[in-house]
């Protein structure tokens, strides 16, 4: 096992005991560092908090869109913290547009999503941050138009699924993907790292999200990091080692990780 960063883990999720457990077994799985994207301005609060004590927790401050809007008083303050602490998170995250919520419920205001994801790509422009998104299939192009009104180009779709023109056009706009260890089982995930460069490809676990098959029933793990290489490795063809260096050496410059 060489080194390994994951990508994308909503940390402050786990019970603090299961906290403890993963960043204990950091070392013996070789995980040297935790992008950990925060739900609102609380859980960004206790990732710095984590952060304070483990420099290997490495905290982004964010809006997850699979919930209710925030309140005024929820947005200013978030904006706030942005301002005055940008400093200590590596990536405006995770932000994006409710898929899923809208699955659930069509009546959902789309309209008002896109003006608060607006918002965060103008504000990852200013403060010069990298930002992570959650968009997928029907998504993904107007989260595209958007980074592109505002010439955004470092951004991350974490956990991405969608047709093959937003791929193409995503790849040409040098933006990043990360892969799950549903790849490990996921026909979908699979054809996408094949037609994906590595050069724009990391590795998440996006914990505590369960997975399947072989991690049925099991706590979501950085460990599994190893085995989402080892899947990229055989698809693509490429020797494993060079896998695990080129998949550390973007997330390191990606994240502007210099420790």
């Amino acid at each position: 096992m060489q080194s390994v960063i994951d990508a994308h883990i909503h940390l402050d999720m786990y019970t603090e005991p299961e906290q403890q457990r993963i960043l204990q077994e950091l070392n013996a799985s070789n995980v040297v560092a935790l992008i950990c994207v925060s739900n609102h301005l609380k859980s960004a609060g206790k990732l710095l908090d984590l952060s304070k004590k483990d420099t290997r927790v490495k905290p982004a401050i964010g809006y997850h869109p699979e919930q209710e809007l925030p309140t005024e008083e929820e947005f200013l303050g978030l904006w706030k913290w942005m301002d005055q602490k940008s400093k200590h998170f590596v990536a405006i995250g995770e932000v994006g547009l409710p898929y899923y919520m809208r699955k659930d419920n069509p009546e959902v205001n789309l309209t008002a999503y896109v003006e608060l994801l607006e918002k965060f790509i103008m504000k990852a422009a200013q403060l010069d941050k990298p930002i992570v998104l959650h968009a997928v299939y029907e998504d993904a192009p107007i989260v595209c138009d958007l980074l592109e009104k505002h010439q955004v180009s470092k951004a991350h779709f974490h956990w991405f699924k969608g047709d093959e023109q937003t791929v193409e056009r995503m790849i040409k706009n040098g933006y990043y993907i990360s892969i799950t260890p549903d790849c490990l089982y996921e026909a979908e995930i699979q054809k996408l790292i094949q037609s994906y460069p590595l050069e724009q490809m990391m590795i998440e676990t996006d914990g505590p999200w369960p997975f399947e098959r072989e991690f049925q029933g099991r706590l979501t793990h950085p460990h599994m990091l190893h085995r989402i290489v080892e899947k990229i490795a055989t698809l693509k063809k490429m020797n494993e080692g060079q896998v695990y260096q080129k998949l550390l050496m973007n997330t390191k410059q990606f994240y502007n990780l210099t420790d």
